[in-house]
């Protein structure tokens, strides 16, 4: 169970949600544009602060704060919850392992909403193989200039702030990495393609382009050398909150499959008697429920600083977002034709799910942490 104050916290954004980010959703999915409008109301309502540490601004959440109000938000649009998830998993490297000047240069600014945050480590040749990645970073004096291209970055063009991983040592592999905060006015430092998406349609997804551009010394995250360490323990707490992103997806989508067949008859009564429905509502909220349950475990796990939080992680995003998956496809089969078009938010909400089994590491790859993780247990 959750404790009474992240139940109160759940209503608050559930309330927020429902009112001020809900009514944007579908103009922000059909026009492919950030929905300023919910974003302003989240900042406004002072949630921001929630999952950010106090001492930098915030209010203190941990991650189960995080996944309540990323599922919250999820619930009603999909990408709407990106803006939560993104800034949080952009500043994370800094909060972490950077200098406490640059920490608190940067993360205060994001955690009340001034500011947006974007975690930067793809590349069109390093996606799943991050030490492939070329972009490089070569010391000059007091700064860094970094030459190179990113791709598939949320809130490219939006975020004031992006967290990103070069090669400051080419011939080192994966120890080669180091991160740094990289301000949206960096000279050399510019916006490439935006892509056209299937879902998510309302948080841009785009390039960075570096050319010479020019990153103070003190931009550096930690130490130089340990960007990949830094990437993955990123990554490590940020898959539970895609799960909790997910589960906020098939949430939303089986509220609204149950209400519409309380509603639509045929056959002279209520689709909700005919027992082949039945069937497939309680398999949706069984397997929804059992998403939220890993989810929230491996939140858990997070909060407690458990080390070997790794594999549920891993499985956390996988089973959640599998589940989302399935469940808005079958709450669009429900609906029948009324769930194929758009006057019906579960189409929309079936194409936001399936990104959930793609980034932060597509499901092949979270079952190969899973299956290292558990054959590393294995002791000989």
């Amino acid at each position: 169970m959750l404790s009474d104050e992240l139940e109160a916290l759940r209503e608050v954004v559930r309330r927020v949600a429902t009112t001020q980010i809900e009514p944007h959703a579908a103009a922000a999915d059909s026009d492919a544009s950030f929905p300023w409008a919910s974003f302003e109301a989240y900042r406004d309502s002072g949630l921001v602060r929630a999952i950010y540490p106090e001492h930098l601004g915030g209010d203190g959440g941990g991650a189960l704060a995080y996944a309540i109000v990323v599922e919250e938000v999820a619930r009603v649009c999909g990408s709407a919850s990106l803006f939560v998830l993104i800034s949080r998993l952009g500043v994370t490297p800094i909060v972490k392992h950077g200098s406490e000047e640059l920490a608190r240069r940067i993360v205060p600014r994001v955690a009340s909403g001034e500011w947006q945050a974007s975690y930067c480590l793809s590349e069109p040749e390093a996606g799943s193989d991050v030490a492939a990645m070329s972009t490089r970073a070569v010391r000059d004096g007091d700064n860094f200039v970094l030459n190179g291209r990113k791709s598939w970055i949320t809130n490219a063009g939006i975020s004031d702030v992006y967290t990103v991983f070069a090669k400051t040592d080419v011939d080192a592999g994966s120890r080669g990495i180091s991160a740094f905060a990289v301000a949206k006015d960096t000279p050399g430092f510019s916006i490439g393609k935006l892509e056209s998406k299937m879902g998510m349609r309302g948080s841009p997804t785009g390039e960075l382009l570096f050319d010479d551009a020019v990153v103070p010394a003190d931009c550096l995250i930690g130490s130089e050398g340990q960007g990949f360490a830094y990437a993955m323990g990123a990554l490590d707490t940020s898959r539970p909150i895609v799960g909790a992103q997910a589960v906020g997806i098939a949430q939303g989508a089986l509220d609204i499959a149950t209400r519409y067949v309380t509603e639509r008859r045929q056959f002279g009564k209520r689709i909700a008697d005919f027992q082949g429905l039945q069937f497939m509502l309680a398999d949706m909220a069984t397997q929804v429920e059992a998403a939220r349950t890993l989810v929230y475990r491996a939140c858990a796990m997070v909060d407690a600083g458990d080390a070997g939080v790794s594999k549920i992680s891993s499985m956390a995003k996988l089973f959640a977002s599998d589940v989302a998956m399935r469940v808005t496809t079958d709450a669009v089969q429900i609906l029948g034709g009324a769930g194929y078009t758009t006057e019906f938010a579960v189409e929309r909400m079936m194409r936001d799910a399936k990104v959930t089994q793609i980034y932060e590491g597509t499901n092949q790859i979270q079952r190969v942490v899973v299956a290292r993780r558990l054959l590393d247990e294995i002791k000989p």
